[in-house]
């Protein structure tokens, strides 16, 4: 008596490989009470094609291949062996060539879908008892399609899951064009003095990077770059009616008007809120930002000689917020409520570093070497000449190996933003 695994191989000249015996290895394990509606598995293979890998040409094949077996359901007790001829074969596959039927029979073998079980002539029969019961059958055998219906459901559930993802982020794509076109529409009528022919541009940049054959990898990029549109035209039009609210009687057209100098004592000066033992009558000096012509004056306490200029401050003194606030006023869109404290502008930066393109790795690496605070400053001075920068990520990391090697502050780059928007910025000595 044999015992172990038996194989069958393929008639004449019909190669063999390891993963058809490991096929019907897998195919004598059905269990024999198992019974699978073939429709039902086949609707499931014609889901899963592109991970199994076969053809739709092939599952055509398939398909009547199974119009052979005589029950619905796929059962061991009913035989799980069709012997079909070529030419009925062909027949049932809607006139398929026989070269084509061969190629895509053998496809289907070397997938693991069904295997070969050749008489010994090679032709395909089913032997019968002399009561006329059905006794050994040649041809191929659909065992395979048993043993691993349960594989095959899971991959057709995955297919579906990613086709609902896709379907939803391209939901969301729709959902976020209709609003941000409608937005930008609202803002040049209501708001002209806004420049929103930048807002629709970069609206339109991130839209003609979508592919035409998207898949939901490809759309999230898209999805977070169009938030970041919507959410700072939100912004600006949100302030528009909480300014509304505030004065009821204005004209619909006029701005809001604001104290313009409307710094707070601990957001200008850092120095008082770290320097608990300063004494009074100790000389100070001050930066003085603006034209005293038509510009309020800011005054913050630097501790430096009257002398020295302001590209002189040193690297380690903090920068105050009231100065990024003034120097990078473009990052205020990106909030709810404003910049009010750093907690605000680093959550802006996070934001606008999505926007920009730079890479999570770059900003980490920019948090560890300048410090959250100052890098959510640089974040802030990019955006501001985002149009003169080709490669918001790449600066970054240059300010970043910069400031590695000790050749590099944010002081300077804020002053910078000052003489670039010809603001006036001087060192002024005060006891």
């Amino acid at each position: 008596m044999q015992t172990g695994n038996t194989f069958t191989t393929p008639f004449g000249r019909r190669s063999l490989s390891l993963g058809m015996l490991a096929t019907q290895v897998q195919a004598k394990e059905i269990d024999p009470q198992a019974s699978i509606d073939k429709w039902k598995l086949f609707r499931s293979l014609c889901e899963a094609r592109a991970l199994i890998g076969i053809s739709d040409r092939a599952l055509v094949v398939l398909n009547a291949l199974l119009t052979f077996y005589p029950q619905t359901e796929l059962c061991e007790a009913n035989g799980l062996v069709v012997f079909p001829s070529n030419v009925q074969l062909s027949l049932r596959a809607h006139g398929m060539a026989p070269a084509t039927l061969r190629r895509h029979l053998s496809a289907l073998v070397e997938t693991g879908l069904i295997f070969r079980k050749d008489s010994p002539n090679g032709k395909r029969y089913a032997r019968r008892t002399r009561a006329g019961e059905e006794g050994e059958a040649f041809g191929f055998s659909i065992a395979p399609l048993v043993s691993r219906a349960t594989e095959f459901d899971a991959m057709a559930e995955q297919v579906r899951s990613e086709r609902l993802q896709l379907k939803l982020m391209k939901e969301r794509v729709t959902l976020l064009r209709r609003d941000i076109v409608k937005l930008i529409e609202l803002g040049f009528e209501e708001l002209p003095e806004i420049d929103w022919s930048a807002q629709y541009t970069r609206f339109r940049g991130v839209i003609d990077d979508v592919p035409r054959q998207a898949t939901a990898e490809d759309l999230e990029p898209i999805v977070d770059g169009l938030e970041c549109i919507q959410l700072e035209v939100s912004n600006l039009l949100t302030d528009r009616l909480n300014s509304q609210k505030m004065n009821p009687k204005e004209s619909h057209s006029e701005r809001h008007k604001q104290n313009s100098n409307t710094q707070s004592t601990t957001d200008l000066e850092p120095g008082l809120r770290n320097s608990q033992g300063a004494k009074l009558g100790q000389k100070t000096e001050a930066i003085e930002l603006g034209d005293p012509k038509d510009r309020p004056i800011t005054t913050i306490r630097t501790g430096r000689g009257p002398e020295e200029k302001a590209e002189d401050l040193p690297d380690g003194k903090p920068v105050p917020l009231g100065l990024v606030r003034q120097a990078c006023p473009q990052i205020a869109a990106y909030t709810k409520q404003g910049i009010a404290s750093w907690s605000d502008l680093m959550a802006a930066a996070v934001v606008v570093r999505s926007m920009l393109g730079v890479s999570p790795s770059a900003y980490e690496e920019a948090c560890d070497v300048l410090g959250q605070e100052n890098a959510a400053i640089a974040m802030a001075c990019i955006l501001e000449r985002a149009e003169q920068i080709n490669s918001a990520g790449g600066y970054l990391r240059s300010l970043t190996d910069k400031a590695a090697q000790g050749e590099f502050s944010v002081w300077p780059m804020l002053l910078a933003q000052f003489r670039a928007t010809g603001t006036h910025v001087q060192l002024v000595a005060t006891k």
